[in-house]
């Protein structure tokens, strides 16, 4: 009989778990905050169901140290003048149903985000730079005219607008799409368990859509790196909750679970050795409609940004669940810089003088207005809710104004953010490639927010193509700068997540960085790099 080894949430873990703590075992862990549409990254990100990355091979992935490692693609070349990229894939890859997996899959899926409305698209025209990207999802210029083709069935050729030194990491979130089935099915493919057919590790068992829970197995079949170590993965959503996995784990029922601030102290006077404490590469930030009045005045922007005590937000009613953020890069993430997050300094008479200077003196005519945040589950839906409450007493006290809250689903919110529905937004975002420009790629030329500001934008696109690492830095310093002079967005926190774990979990912690956290992982990044080799 297969051992159980039931998992409350696995958001943070950070322990390089053994291979023979994991082998033969069953896992049973948390569902994500998706909608579960679609069993297809490439088709929604937002509104994709549990885990659906997890059944696809993307060309590269980061391990639990965070370095780059070739996953479909064996290797890769970049051409002299730095604009072509080849990636070479490896032999022996085969969708489930026995079908080759090809360089052409992979182009497909990429052909196809850029002409049907992708909601990450905007994430391969900064991030990947790939030519006519932007044409293309504008309507301008026919899909066949991205800087993508199929050399072979074994060969992939990427053209660029600029160099993109870093393009390896980039494509970490390329996952292939089945042509063959999409051809057959178009995109019901990925709407039923008996279509779905996979590349990577696990094949979809199960797929209960009513609470997105799924039971993913062992793919036979899967012959790329990080093969996986157990053979069944059983994704509950019911527990996620740490009100719900912090008794499971007391009864001996999991064998992890994270912690919410109020079970902290009782986890670590109970089991000082099993305690986790990991700084998540991720921010929560004030975003405005810079071009909306109120927030076009750059006076009221200033005194949001001034009126906030980012350390009394954390040590009070965030404790032991976030730190206070002065910059949109965590600790520890390259390009961190201490000298920005200096400047992000709660001064109550600062933020009154440009509130009177912007012609709003003591809140004095300034309109209501209504914050947007999307419902989280995971460590944002413990810090974003109660934070919004924090920052709703604290305008009225320090401004004066009147500001309303408003909880949204999370596609309806970010159908507001893209489309300017409201002015006022609680955004979180969380690391996708481990570079600075994944951070200031959200605010470049528009990106996630219509933000458009040329100094940013000209010093981001400089950063982007150089090839030098610290002359990049520098760029992207200069860039961040130009954020905080404009209060183009106001840092808010950076989560922080707390978790209790048993022996059953063998296995030594990640080293922690100079401020002593160790890194944390997105929730599929966890299961890809740690129950697969």
């Amino acid at each position: 009989m297969k051992a159980l080894l039931t998992v409350a949430s696995a958001l943070a873990m950070t322990a390089a778990l053994s291979t023979s703590a994991l082998a033969q075992t069953t896992v049973v862990a948390p569902g994500g905050d998706t909608s579960g549409t679609y069993m297809d990254y490439m088709k929604t990100v937002y509104a994709r169901a549990t885990f659906a990355e997890l059944l696809q091979v993307p060309l590269t992935s980061f391990d639990k140290d965070y370095e780059l490692t070739a996953l479909a693609a064996e290797s890769w070349s970049q051409s002299e003048d730095g604009l072509t990229w080849t990636f070479q894939l490896r032999d022996g890859l085969v969708w489930s149903d026995g079908e080759p997996l090809t360089a052409e899959d992979y182009v497909f899926a990429l052909q196809r985000a850029a002409s049907t409305g992708y909601d990450f698209a905007w994430y391969w025209d900064f991030a990947g730079g790939i030519q006519n990207w932007k044409e293309v999802t504008e309507g301008t210029m026919d899909v066949s005219e991205l800087g993508l083709r199929a050399v072979d069935d074994k060969t992939i050729e990427v053209t660029t607008t600029a160099p993109k030194p870093y393009l390896p990491s980039v494509v970490s979130l390329w996952y292939p799409v089945p042509k063959h089935k999409v051809d057959e099915l178009g995109d019901d493919w990925a709407l039923n368990v008996d279509t779905v057919v996979s590349s990577g590790p696990f094949l979809l068992e199960s797929w209960e859509k009513s609470n997105n829970s799924v039971v993913l197995t062992k793919n036979p079949d899967y012959t790329a790196p990080w093969q996986p170590q157990v053979d069944r993965l059983e994704v509950d959503p019911t527990l996620a909750a740490p009100e719900v996995g912090l008794p499971a784990f007391l009864a001996g029922e999991v064998d992890y679970t994270t912690l919410n601030a109020g079970q902290v102290p009782v986890a670590q006077a109970q089991f000082p050795d099993g305690i986790r404490t990991n700084a998540v590469f991720a921010v929560s930030y004030i975003s405005f409609d810079l071009a909306s009045a109120p927030f076009d005045n750059l006076d009221v922007r200033k005194a949001f940004y001034y009126a906030i005590d980012r350390d009394e937000l954390t040590s009070t009613v965030l404790r032991n669940i976030a730190i206070p953020a002065g910059s949109i890069l965590a600790p520890g993430y390259p390009g961190y810089n201490p000298d920005t997050v200096a400047q992000a300094v709660f001064d109550p008479d600062k933020a009154r003088e440009h509130m009177a200077a912007a012609g709003y003196p003591n809140g004095e005519g300034f309109p209501e207005i209504e914050i947007w945040y999307r419902e989280e589950g995971g460590y944002n839906g413990a810090i974003i809710p109660a934070m919004s409450q924090y920052l709703q007493a604290e305008f009225k006290e320090i401004l004066g104004i009147t500001m309303n809250i408003r909880v949204l689903p999370g596609q309806d919110w970010m159908q507001g953010l893209l489309n300017k529905e409201n002015n006022i937004f609680i955004a979180p975002y969380e690391y996708d490639y481990l570079d600075p420009s994944n951070f200031f790629g959200i605010f470049y030329n528009g990106g996630r927010h219509d933000h458009h500001v040329p100094e940013y934008d000209e010093l981001v696109a400089a950063a982007d193509a150089n090839p030098n690492w610290e002359e990049r830095l520098e760029l992207y310093e200069q860039a961040e700068q130009v954020l905080i002079d404009n209060a183009s967005i106001v840092p808010l926190v950076h989560p922080i997540t707390t978790s209790v774990y048993s022996d059953a979990l063998a296995g030594e912690a990640a080293q922690p960085n100079a401020e002593g956290f160790t890194p944390a992982e997105r929730l599929g990044h966890y299961f890809f790099t740690h129950i697969t080799k």
